[in-house]
């Protein structure tokens, strides 16, 4: 009798496309190279004070669908230009979902959102998106989360964040230290600052570490430390973290002034309820100049709320975290800048 090879029915693999052969099928253009350059600059500059403006990134909590992508894009992209003087918009194109058990883990895994999990077409859809969005002029940021997906996207990304569950690992750590953009380190779901900030410092550092090369061979990568790492405070599964008093309880407990800080209007900072993200960030604008935030994460999308994955799902709308509608994210940022020009306004006089 035939046994079963139960080892080769746990090694089933699929070969992908490497990194190098999809960026010559999906080409980043000199032109558009440049532009990416450019916005990278501006978020450093933002970050170090050197530029006045308040990044806010934006965007779905993640990526499902590319024709409700572009729409919002769009929308992003002429509210750019009502609001650039005090704003600087970067679109969040999250591909990847980190999950705290079992579910859809994004784009870039399951793009027919039918658990047949097609890597291959979610690496080339989720290129090809980021190229559409960049094109349309507009600055895109993501998540990492596979270390090995990073050598597929790092030329298009203008900012990048580690999540709370991945903050203290060590892969994560040394990817950033390699990638050429900013990125931000969340604080723990437990509301541990010191797991970011030990990030950091270690982000900051050179390191030399496994990793795959363009070419899809196993390789030691060779980084040169990210002068831009920062902290992103996003709250805590017990309550907030971005007024005044916690950060200067946060500045006490350290001794020390905190890293350029990004504040997420979302999870524990809105109590994961998406419509109190305008509360949330007209407090942050109230003490801005005590905080000195350089930059906020907003959750939003074309339509209110979310959805589960179904047969009939409404156009726009988030299937996973819940997100704050188009209409009330542009009111939002419309007013934000008004209440910025005020400011600006007082302080010159």
């Amino acid at each position: 009798m035939n046994t079963p090879n139960t080892s080769q029915q746990h090694h089933a693999e699929s070969i992908l496309t490497l990194p190098q052969q999809l960026k010559q099928q999906l080409p980043l253009s000199p032109q558009l190279a440049s532009q990416v350059a450019e916005h990278r600059q501006t978020v450093q500059n933002i970050l170090e004070g050197r530029d006045h403006r308040l990044m806010v990134i934006t965007g779905p909590c993640s990526i499902h669908d590319e024709a409700c992508a572009l729409e919002y894009a769009k929308k992003l992209k002429q509210l750019q230009t009502q609001v650039s003087d005090q704003i600087f918009l970067v679109m969040r194109t999250y591909i990847e979902k980190p999950r705290t058990t079992v579910g859809w883990k994004g784009f870039l895994y399951d793009p027919n959102l039918d658990g047949s999990s097609n890597m291959q077409l979610g690496l080339e859809k989720s290129r090809d998106l980021y190229l559409k969005i960049i094109e349309m002029g507009l600055p895109i940021a993501s998540e990492i989360l596979s270390p090995m997906a990073t050598a597929y996207f790092d030329d298009l990304l203008a900012w990048g964040a580690i999540g709370a569950r991945t903050s203290e690992s060590q892969i994560h750590r040394e990817i950033s230290s390699h990638m050429p953009y900013s990125i931000g380190f969340k604080n723990g779901t437990d509301g541990s600052i010191q797991i970011a900030l030990d990030a950091i410092q270690s982000a900051s550092h050179p390191h030399q570490f496994l990793g795959m090369s363009q070419s899809g061979l196993p390789c030691i990568l060779h980084s040169q430390g990210n002068p831009k790492a920062h902290l992103i405070l996003r709250g805590s599964n017990s309550g907030p973290n971005y007024q005044l008093a916690e950060i200067e309880k946060i500045q006490a407990k350290h001794q020390m002034e905190l890293p350029a800080l990004v504040i997420d209007c979302s999870h524990g900072n809105s109590s994961k309820n998406p419509m109190l993200q305008p509360e949330v960030l007209k407090q942050i604008l109230a003490e801005r100049l005590h905080t000195k935030v350089r930059g906020v994460m907003l959750e939003s999308h074309l339509v209110d709320g979310n959805q589960k994955i179904s047969e009939q799902m409404t156009y726009g709308q988030s299937i996973t975290d819940g997100c704050l509608g188009w209409a009330k994210t542009e009111q939002m940022l419309l007013n934000m800048t008004d209440s910025l020009r005020l400011e600006g306004l007082r302080r010159s006089a």
